[in-house]
């Protein structure tokens, strides 16, 4: 089973370091301590936080109907391209870049401009997956 180290769990949650100390403290992430008596967080537990902290951030951000697409990044619009019938978006999600192309209908009812908060919905069939 892997175990991972409080700066690699911080990496793959995107939290600090500190972060994941407090939520070792405070209970809400298992760990324990390897040969050496370092602190280290064990794979199984490590993915079930991650889930769990994602369905508790699923359901903070959800304010809209529900929905079957569960790839939401929430971003910036970065960048707006318009033209007489398609627009292309630009959206800034945390480390992601997310471009899209609408219609520019789409854009018009929706009120986007640089500078508003969206979210990118991405419904997916296929889906690519790499260990570093």
């Amino acid at each position: 089973m892997p175990t991972y180290s409080i700066g690699q769990a911080a990496r793959l949650l995107r939290v600090s370091p500190e972060t994941v100390r407090r939520w070792a403290d405070g209970g809400r992430l298992p760990m324990g301590r390897d040969g050496s008596g370092n602190r280290v967080i064990d794979g199984v537990g490590l993915a079930r936080f991650a889930r769990s902290r994602a369905a508790e951030d699923e359901r903070a951000e959800t304010g809209g109907p529900p929905t079957s697409v569960r790839n939401a990044l929430t971003g910036i619009v970065t960048g707006l391209t318009l033209d007489d019938v398609v627009a292309q978006v630009e959206i800034q999600a945390g480390p992601h870049r997310v471009v899209s192309l609408v219609t520019r209908e789409a854009v018009e009812d929706l009120d986007l401009a640089v500078g508003v908060t969206v979210t990118a919905r991405v419904p997916s069939t296929s889906v690519r997956v790499d260990r570093p």
